[in-house]
């Protein structure tokens, strides 16, 4: 990206003073009792909106949510909980394996780093990077489709790849902003920079945003 593209440090911080004034205390969309479960959802939430995972899991996590009870549940009934989401026989079957390894070789903790959660199955970059920064309150940032979309757009980050992009926020946005900065980006992207309409009047970064200015 051509260096004119990205915005300076200085409109950076405005970006995010503003979507702190305007949210101070952004939160996760899905609705988890606890962290194990929080893992879970964002498992179930690949190529799934967090409304669908938040429907299927209501019922499942008042009857299951540490992983030992998920584990025992077994592949085909928890596929009666989430059948109405993407993908879910190979996510019941990830969801059920994972349980299992925390739950015989974790004590059924979650891990706190990215390398650990990532040896279990279903769990990516995004997914870990999502887990350490609202379990743990690590200043990761998972870059979702969404966040691929807007960061380039906006001119916080450069970049084509989620690990690219993922680089170059972290290296450009302030360390004071990064506990919520990835919930500010994915709410941005998910209801007003949409992928179908760019809501830009209502926008409250549109005088900054380099693909207005």
């Amino acid at each position: 990206m051509n260096s004119k593209r990205l915005l300076t440090k200085k409109q950076i911080v405005e970006v995010f003073e503003r979507f702190k004034a305007a949210n101070s205390n952004p939160q996760s969309e899905l609705v988890a009792p606890n962290p194990f479960c929080l893992l879970v959802s964002v498992v179930l939430s690949a190529q799934t909106t967090d409304k669908a995972v938040n429907k299927a899991t209501e019922p499942l996590y008042k009857i299951a949510n540490t992983p030992k009870q998920i584990y025992q549940l077994g592949e085909e009934k928890l596929i009666t909980y989430i059948k109405s989401i993407g993908l879910y026989r190979n996510k019941a079957k990830n969801v059920i394996e994972l349980s299992r390894i925390l739950w015989q070789d974790y004590d059924s903790m979650i891990p706190n780093t990215r390398e650990e959660l990532m040896k279990l199955p279903g769990v990516g970059r995004k997914t870990a990077n999502v887990v350490l920064n609202v379990v743990f309150g690590q200043h990761t940032m998972p870059v979702d489709t969404h966040l691929l979309r807007i960061c380039p757009k906006i001119g916080l980050a450069e970049g084509s790849t989620p690990e690219e992009v993922e680089k170059s926020l972290v290296s450009r946005i302030p360390d004071e902003y990064m506990e919520h900065a990835h919930h500010w980006l994915i709410l941005h992207g998910r209801y007003v920079c949409t992928a179908k309409i760019q809501k830009c009047d209502q926008c409250i970064i549109n005088d900054i945003c380099k693909a207005r200015n």
